[in-house]
């Protein structure tokens, strides 16, 4: 068996890569216990929501082709009341859930770190996410907003900002700082390792889009089928349709497990930037030299 994953260390690209999988492989139960544990009841609420949003969107299909197929010149529902309550309470769940476990994916790699490379306790963890929770939820927001504005006037500027606000959270986490701290540091670590931490961030994304992808394709498929099919049987279509709209929001929700691949590749990049900086856990290592106690069972020199 591999040896536990060191976090404070350097990595070139290749190994913040394999490091990123490789503490996934030593950590997934926790990890994914502590997930179900503190983003549930938002997992549960995104099943709910998404459940009513597809057979919303399936009403609005059926109406549609009925009015068509009765040529009737009348226009049907709106395209515009798709986004309704449901839709907004998709994106606030989502939103949320996504913010519990980067908050715990991060949590626990601080805690980690500070107890020798040993699993946290669920009570740790839940102190950093009641305090950090909040401050991680306004400060994504914030990002997310000067993101968009970066890729609406200019796509390149987003593009350079991505994996440098990305690091703000885990350094607002593991440093315990304001946002402000955060924000100004995020540019000073990235500084002449833009592309190195741009390449990981960018490799493990792919990955994860493609296991997501990979992971809702037949019930994309079926969706697909099943509104096109059902569209001929008008109302009743909602109500067959009931099952399978549960499963497939249980999917969705379920692949938001993969995200927790990429918080464990920012926190590796932060840890590899901050060494490369710093130089934190060599210096500590050094002090320590000097506090090393004398080992009392060697036996007396002879003469």
């Amino acid at each position: 068996m591999p040896p536990k994953v060191e976090l404070a260390k350097t990595r070139d690209f290749g190994e913040l890569i394999s490091d990123t999988f490789l503490f996934m492989r030593q950590n997934f139960k926790p990890l994914l216990k502590y997930f179900f544990i503190f983003g549930g009841i938002f997992l549960a609420a995104g099943v709910i929501s998404s459940t009513m949003y597809q057979l919303k969107v399936l009403g609005f299909t059926v109406s549609n082709s009925r009015i068509s197929a009765e040529g009737s010149r009348e226009y049907g529902p709106s395209v515009w009341r798709v986004f309704g309550w449901e839709y907004v309470v998709v994106v606030l769940t989502s939103t949320l859930s996504i913010i519990v476990l980067e908050i715990t994916v991060l949590s626990y790699m601080a805690l980690y770190k500070e107890k020798g490379n040993q699993v946290p306790t669920s009570e740790e963890i839940w102190g950093y996410l009641k305090y950090y929770f909040f401050k991680g939820l306004g400060s994504s927001l914030l990002l997310n907003i000067l993101m968009l504005f970066a890729f609406l006037f200019c796509f390149f500027p987003g593009l350079y900002l991505a994996p440098i606000f990305a690091l703000v959270l885990p350094i607002m986490v593991i440093e315990n700082t304001s946002f402000g701290y955060a924000f100004n540091r995020s540019f000073v670590l990235v500084k002449e390792n833009w592309w190195s931490n741009f390449g990981a961030q960018l490799v493990i994304w792919i990955i994860v889009y493609v296991g997501i992808t990979v992971f809702s394709l037949p019930t994309s498929i079926y969706t697909i089928v099943s509104t096109v099919v059902q569209a001929q049987k008008g109302a009743a279509a909602t109500v067959t349709s009931l099952p399978f709209a549960i499963a497939t929001a249980v999917i969705k929700e379920m692949g938001l497990v993969l995200i927790i691949i990429p918080c464990v590749a920012v926190g590796l990049c932060y840890f590899n930037l901050t060494e490369g900086k710093d130089g934190t856990n060599l210096l500590s290592r050094i002090n320590k030299l000097g506090n090393i106690a004398p080992d009392t069972d060697l036996p007396a020199e002879e003469y």
